[in-house]
């Protein structure tokens, strides 16, 4: 399953979405509050977002390595 992150606001002491979910009803999530001094400017936040979106669509094509593949990946570039 591919988790994108969901962005969420209080208002009236809940929590509201901008956007529906296809989440079935009861769905519990843990939550981390965003941190408000984000570091990066808006062209690196950009940059991550679409990095991000292109990953995502990679993984639903199909196209992923697997954590053992990504290992020895990492250890042959020593």
């Amino acid at each position: 399953m591919v988790m994108n992150a969901l962005k969420a606001r209080v208002q009236n002491g809940r929590l509201v979405m901008d956007v529906p979910t296809e989440f079935p009803e009861g769905t519990e999530f843990d939550l981390v509050i965003a941190d408000e001094d984000d570091e990066l400017d808006p062209d690196e936040r950009a940059a991550l977002d679409a990095s991000l979106e292109k990953g995502r669509q990679q993984a639903e094509a199909g196209r992923t390595l697997s954590a053992r593949e990504v290992l020895e990946e990492l250890k042959a570039r020593r």
